[in-house]
């Protein structure tokens, strides 16, 4: 068992290391080149495209006109099933939730319209999926 010890203290004292050849010597560094026709076919690569804003949306929230949905005219055919059918919509020109903010509001028992402007903010509760009117 000794000498199995030995042995292994000798290999790992002994072993040339990644930059020495058996022989002890340092070995040169590798080289490395590049060809400028590889260097013409590489880029960097290109930003993820942004995703293009669905035509329609739904689920009760505020939505930042312009980001979350686009500037449009958007239609709903009314309240969603609850115990009291309601639609309530309301253009907001921040996010605050101070009534002050509000631009323009509605509850709707049937179908109605809005125009969200870009930069505005579109709240909504208790509606069926809005689509874009256009």
């Amino acid at each position: 068992m000794t000498a199995f010890g030995a042995l292994i203290v000798s290999v790992a004292i002994g072993s040339p290391d990644d930059t020495e050849d058996k022989a002890g010597r340092e070995r040169p560094a590798p080289t490395i080149t590049t060809s400028s026709r590889a260097a013409e076919n590489t880029r960097a690569p290109e930003p993820p495209a942004k995703p293009g804003q669905a035509p329609s949306f739904e689920g009760d929230g505020q939505y930042l006109v312009g980001e979350d949905i686009a500037a449009d005219t958007y239609k709903t055919a009314g309240p969603a099933d609850g115990l009291i059918p309601n639609c309530y919509w309301a253009r907001h020109k921040d996010a605050s939730g101070e009534f002050s903010s509000i631009i323009a509001n509605g509850n709707v028992q049937g179908q109605t319209r809005v125009t969200a402007r870009k930069g505005e903010y579109l709240e909504v509760k208790g509606c069926l999926p809005w689509k874009k009117a256009g």
